[in-house]
This record gives structure tokens, sequence and C-alpha cells, in this order.
């Protein structure tokens, strides 16, 4: 199992595509596993030359986790950010962009495209503005900058995401059931995914690793986090932000407030999309993560 010691902690990682390809990091969001990037996605990118990294974020899938750290106070965290000071947390986005850039180092990749959603997003942008040596291209995905002033996401949207959930050593089903209603709740109406997909993605990585704490503390970490506007505006890399324009959880605005505060970076708005990659609309992401690295 490919483990990398990385900031004194315990990464999991998979490297995949031609050994001389292209390297991408690949990060995904919020309480969500490295699957959430399919192997069909990989194989997309793979195909065009990429030597494609995905890992675990901290605290979650196969990766390290913080069980002892317990549940953090969400409001503390908001004020914390509010008040210009570090809220008191197991960790910080800044903590999880540093595993980023010390797995490619332990991987020997000197610099990388580097690629994330949702939280990854914000884990991303902040690998090209802590670490930017490593970061040959950005490429933010339904994400934003930390500004507060941009709007929140729907009720539904915020509810489906943060209710917790069933236990599924006691309610298998029940816990499948709100597993399914999440993500016809943040998914894209244009694509929407049959039952039976859904379903068999939560069985997969219910199987993978159930680690339920882990979200609280990435989700904490979001909101303890810093406004990037003034560090975004500085980066010079080639940059790409993809947001869909009906995405309940993180409105199109924070693509817009992204891209308008990143110097010469360009902005695809997706018409159907909502807050997850269906593979219908695959391509045009790979098309998108290219318009960015092929600048380089």
């Amino acid at each position: 199992m490919p483990q990398a010691d990385v900031n004194g902690i315990d990464i999991y990682y998979q490297v995949e595509g031609p050994d001389d390809g292209k390297p991408i990091l690949l990060i995904t969001g919020v309480g969500t596993q490295m699957t959430r990037f399919p192997q069909g996605f990989v194989d997309l990118l793979a195909g065009r030359g990429y030597r494609v990294v995905r890992m675990d974020n901290r605290d979650i899938g196969l990766s390290q986790k913080f069980t002892d750290h317990g549940i953090p106070d969400f409001r503390e965290a908001s004020k914390a950010k509010a008040e210009g000071r570090k809220a008191d947390l197991a960790y910080q986005l800044s903590d999880m962009a540093g595993d980023c850039a010390a797995l490619l180092d332990h991987l020997g990749i000197a610099q990388a495209h580097i690629c994330g959603f949702s939280m990854g997003g914000m884990i991303a942008q902040l690998v090209a503005i802590e670490h930017p040596a490593k970061a040959l291209s950005l490429t933010s995905i339904m994400s934003n900058t930390g500004n507060p002033e941009l709007p929140n996401g729907t009720p539904e949207a915020l509810a489906a995401l943060t209710t917790p959930r069933p236990d599924p050593t006691q309610d298998l089903e029940a816990f499948i059931a709100h597993g399914v209603n999440t993500a016809q709740v943040i998914g894209s109406p244009a694509w929407p995914q049959p039952v039976a997909d859904i379903r068999a993605a939560i069985l997969v990585d219910y199987e993978r690793s159930f680690h339920p704490t882990g979200f609280p503390r990435q989700y904490a970490a979001i909101l303890a986090t810093y406004d990037r506007r003034p560090f975004l505006n500085k980066l010079t890399l080639p940059t790409v932000v993809i947001h869909g324009l009906q995405d309940p959880l993180v409105p199109i605005a924070g693509g817009r407030d992204t891209a308008a505060n990143v110097p010469g970076s360009d902005l695809i708005e997706i018409d159907g999309m909502g807050h997850n990659m269906p593979p219908e609309i695959w391509p045009r992401i790979i098309d998108g993560i290219e318009t960015a690295a092929l600048k380089v």
C-alpha cells in the first residue's frame, strides 16, 4: 500500500499514467476520498500523457486520522477567521497544502500541475500561494477564494452536507439513503446520476474507509482559512477556474470571484453542472485543465 511519511504523518497516494508524463496532482473535497476522482477520469488524463497523482487528504480515506482531536467548534473557527487570528484546530488547510507539496517531494516531482475541486480547489490555491515552486499551473474547480462576502449555498445543500449521517454499522440502508439524498441535492441537474451508481459508489467508499469524524475537522479548517484574494492577486502561473452555473453548495459567484482575483486566469462556466463532476463533462473538465497546463 503506497504510503508517504510527509510532515510527520502518513498520506496514502496512487500514481498512474506514463512514467515520463506531465505530473498532475488531484486534490479532493471535504470529507471525500481520492475515489471521487474516479478511475475513468484518471484514465482520460493518463491518455493525454499525464502522470496522475491521487491522494487521500489527511484525516480521510487511508491516510492518517486525527480522531484524538475530537469534534471542533464551527462557530469558533468562523469567529477566529473574522477576527484575523488562527483558530485552535487539529490542522489548517495550509497544513493540507503542505501535505501536497511534501508528497510531491517524496515522489521526486519537482513541479506539477495542481488541480482540486471544492475544498480541494482551496487547497490547490494554497499550494500555488504557499508553495509556488511546486505548481506549474492551477485548476480550481467549484471552489472559492475565502471571501466572507460571497453567498452561501442553498439551505437544502448545506443541510445535506452537514446533517450527521446514520451509523452504517447500525443501519446501512439509512446510511446509503442519506448519501443518495446528498448526491441528488448537490448534483448536476443536467446530468442526474442513476441511483444505482450513487449507491455503488457509497458502498465502495464505505468498505474502503469509514471515518465520519474526519469531515467536521476538515470543514472547520475551511471555515477558519484566510481570505486568499490578496494572495491570488499576486499569482503568475497559468490558472483555469471551472464552475457549474447550477452549483447549489458553492454558488457560481465563488468561481467568478476566483477568476477575477487571479490575473490572466480563464473562467469556464458549465451550464447544467452542480457540485459534482458527472462523466458526461469529464472531457470538458480535462480540456479546461489543459487550457492551463499547455501554457507552461
